[in-house]
């Protein structure tokens, strides 16, 4: 019994020590945490003692530091472009000379408790240390006007905690020393607005030409806007419509405190500001140096960029840009006089490093007038008309057509199965439906053309059929993989890509340009080459990043086709020598679109490539003089023959020969001659009679029809045929079923006439042609305008150069058809229209 009573006392006795034991455990946590608390305290005694010793004394404000401007210069490193804040304008003004409309819409968007709370906004710190903790960074946020005086004062920019707390202590010692008309006095004449100008009155002469206390409502909304970030909502700079969106929102702010009226709101946004133009001679280059302020701040930042003293070498070349603008300017006079155009863009760039040597974004960037300040290379999206066509004929060639295979520029309607959009389209039936499509060209349809003729002279109807056999899709990649970014929504465009139904970045599309020069090697483009900091450290310098986006031999056909002075001579008649540098390889490709709002010309060698837009800021169309516009290949030319001494001169790799296809049409031959049964039966059809589009240089179709634009292509050919081949009642005979059918084109092939087709010419001219077979020819005759002209006899050659020297009377159009017969009896003819000069 005792037992059992000393072991119930000495359970009873355990709690009674577990209690002691925490009291224990909880005092000396107790005496832990105070003594932390107490040296987190005393630490932090002390740090803000040694802060306050170290801070400069609210007093020195005319002592402060000065922040180091940004400098660019050219590539030499030797001529300034532009100083990026180099030196503080600021003209002090007392407080009662500072509208009271500046002071309300300053407090509306930087800190409208400025009067009622002490000299900083805890709310606004708690959110900043939270943004801080969550995101284990330094983060902005709760600044008052206070608070923003010290730190433009006295602190650097940087976004740490140590710069918070010192900016908290500068603040509670400047509204103990200050009262708060004096803060707002000061915080108004030290703050940076932009362009240099630090301070309210500086604001006002730069931006208004005006001292601060006549600025309107509308004035001084648009200053207190400013202060947020200054380069970004420069007036002078490419954000002057969120400049306006956050001027309307100080206003909306100021109504809601009740310093305006709604009324008084309603007028200053409807208030167009008068910006002063920017002063004359401080930056050089302004479209390609803004353009590169742009990029520094983006990716360091604006404060850096602001007040970090960083030097910046571009890829500019001076002496290029100085003719680049020179040509500009006086395209503009010649394009206003005669277009009504009166403005123009250029880019010139380095091929092999994507280097940008030159850039005139528009003619004068300070012709308030026309927008001047408006960066169309960069910032403009703008239909390039025909400048798309020769990514899809490298596309066509890659799939296994070739330079002369041919095909046909005739009426075609591309809508199939609407029986609003008839097959023969007719032009002058101004109540044609719009969901019809059948382009037309600046010239009259020349009938058959080969491909390289049809890209060189930039006809229309060849391009839209060639795009459909390379398939959309395929081209939008395409242009991706060139570096054109914007055409991104493929049910826009549609088959009129290639005439210009899609909007592009003039700049992206001279890389594309510069990616056919560099033979299918993309090189990204830059306009900056080195960027060093204040003690010369370099932060950055130029890497060559490319890609190869296609085989080379593509864009070398290309190439040889836009470098062919011959065949482009039926696009430019009188104006080709404006295209012609002597002994130079120099390819061009222009662009026009229908309603004449843009003409370009985009031009290359190996070593520089160059385009030219030509048009007006505000989209309105051009006015046409004659059959078309050349408002752009004028100025490419100037430039060219300036610059052009300055490069080596080297020549396009040619491609690598093409063997000749035998099937109808892909080898030069629009008339197949089958033969059967030892009788000849001539056809012409549509490309798509004998080619799968899928497989160009497969089987041919059994049934032709299955494709979808066949009726369509094939009602327009059958039409030209039947006004412009004579006999065409005997062509297109019936092939029976099971017939073994020799003669692919006869077995001859007839190529490379001279004049192309669609030239203009005189007469007395000369053609030439080559003929090929497949056994010893016998005769070669001539026929102009169905008459024959001339017969070659007992030739006895498989290969042989037609000339003859023509010298007949001239129609307006004039057809030459070349036809050969061999001494086995096969024959094959080629025919092409010229017309009278």
């Amino acid at each position: 019994m005792l037992k059992e009573r000393g072991r119930i006392a000495t359970k009873r006795k355990k709690p009674k020590a577990r209690s002691r034991e925490r009291k224990r455990v909880l005092l000396s946590a107790l005496i832990i945490s105070f003594i932390a608390v107490l040296g987190v305290v005393v630490v932090g005694v002390i740090y803000t003692v040694v802060a306050i010793q170290q801070l400069p004394s609210p007093d020195q404000f005319s002592t402060r530091q000065v922040s180091q401007s940004t400098k660019l210069y050219d590539r030499t490193g030797k001529v300034l472009l532009y100083e990026i804040h180099g030196e503080e304008k600021r003209t002090v003004v007392p407080l009662s000379e500072i509208p009271n409309s500046l002071k309300n819409a300053t407090l509306a968007a930087e800190d409208s408790n400025f009067y009622t709370r002490p000299a900083f906004d805890w709310r606004g710190i708690l959110r900043a240390v939270w943004t801080d903790i969550k995101e284990w960074r330094a983060a902005a946020g709760g600044s008052t006007i206070t608070q923003q005086l010290a730190r433009n004062a006295f602190l650097s920019g940087e976004k740490t905690i140590t710069r918070k707390i010192k900016e908290l202590i500068l603040a509670i010692e400047l509204e103990s020393k200050y009262s708060k008309d004096e803060i707002l006095g000061f915080y108004l004449n030290q703050i940076p607005y932009g362009s240099n100008a630090y301070g309210v009155e500086a604001a006002s002469q730069t931006y208004f030409n005006k001292p601060v206390k006549d600025i309107s409502l509308n004035e001084a909304a648009i200053l207190a806007s400013l202060v947020k970030a200054p380069s970004y909502y420069s007036p002078w700079g490419t954000h002057t419509d969120d400049l306006i969106t956050r001027k309307n929102y100080v206003l909306d702010r100021m109504v809601s405190l009740g310093s305006i009226t709604q009324k008084e709101a309603d007028v200053a946004k409807k208030e167009t500001p008068d910006f002063a133009p920017p002063s004359i001679g401080s930056i050089k280059a302004p479209h390609f140096s803004l353009a590169v302020k742009d990029y520094l701040i983006n990716k360091y930042g604006e404060d850096a960029v602001i007040n970090g003293g960083l030097k910046i070498i571009t890829t500019l070349d001076w002496p290029t840009q100085q003719i680049a603008e020179k040509v500009v300017h006086d395209g503009v006079k010649r394009n206003s006089e005669l277009y009504k155009g009166t403005n123009a863009a250029l880019v010139a760039q380095d091929p092999r490093t994507g280097q940008i040597l030159a850039l005139v974004g528009s003619h004068d960037y300070f012709d308030t007038e026309h927008e001047g300040n408006f960066n169309v290379p960069l910032q403009g999206l703008r239909q390039p008309g025909s400048a798309m066509k020769p990514f899809a004929y490298m596309l066509a060639f890659e799939k296994g057509y070739s330079p002369k295979s041919i095909i046909f520029d005739v009426p075609t309607e591309f809508v199939s199965g609407n029986n609003n959009c008839p097959l023969i389209p007719n032009f002058d039936d101004s109540s044609a439906h719009s969901e019809c499509f059948h382009p037309q060209d600046f010239e009259p349809f020349a009938g058959p053309v080969t491909f390289e003729q049809g890209l060189a002279q930039s006809i229309n109807v060849p391009a839209v059929k060639v795009l459909y056999l390379v398939g959309l899709k395929n081209l939008l990649e395409t242009a991706q993989s060139f570096g054109i970014t914007t055409l991104t929504d493929p049910s826009r465009y549609g088959l009129s890509l290639v005439l210009g139904g899609g909007e592009i970045k003039m700049i992206e599309l001279v890389n594309a340009y510069a990616t056919l020069a560099e033979e299918g090697v993309r090189h990204d483009q830059t306009m900056v080459l080195e960027v060093s900091d204040s003690n010369g450290k370099v932060l950055d310098t130029y890497r060559d990043q490319n890609t190869k986006v296609i085989d080379p031999e593509y864009p070398r056909l290309i190439n040889q086709i836009l470098s062919d002075k011959q065949l482009r001579s039926g696009l430019f008649q009188g104006s080709l020598s404006l295209t012609v540098f002597p002994n130079r390889d120099v390819a061009l490709k222009t662009g026009t679109t229908n309603d004449y709002r843009d003409a370009w010309a985009f031009g290359y060698t190996p070593s520089l490539v160059v385009g030219v837009w030509a048009g007006n800021n505000n989209n309105t169309p051009m006015q046409r003089q004659g059959s078309s516009i050349l408002a752009a290949v004028p100025m490419w030319s100037d430039f060219l023959n300036q610059v052009l001494p300055n490069y080596p001169n080297e020549l396009f790799t040619k491609p690598d020969p093409l063997p000749l296809s035998q099937k109808p049409m892909l080898g030069g031959q629009y008339v197949y001659n089958a033969t059967v049964g030892g009788t000849t039966r001539p056809q012409i059809h549509s490309l798509l009679y004998y080619v799968d589009k899928n497989d160009p240089t497969g089987p041919i179709p059994k049934d032709p029809s299955e494709d979808p634009q066949f009726l369509n292509w094939e009602a327009g050919v059958l039409e030209w045929a039947k006004k412009s081949v004579g006999n065409f009642g005997f062509f297109n005979q019936p092939i029976p079923f099971g017939a073994e059918v020799s003669g692919s084109g006869g077995g001859v092939t007839i190529q490379n006439i001279t004049p192309s087709n669609g030239s203009f010419v005189t007469s007395p001219f000369l053609v030439r042609a080559d003929i090929r077979s497949g056994s010893p020819l016998q005769t070669v005759g001539i026929y102009i305008n169905g008459v024959p002209a001339t017969l070659f006899e007992e030739i006895s050659q498989e290969s042989y150069r037609f000339e003859y020297q023509a010298t007949q009377a001239l129609g307006p159009q004039n057809t030459i058809e070349i036809r050969a017969v061999t001494s086995d009896g096969k024959s094959g003819s080629s025919k092409i229209i010229v017309y009278r000069r």
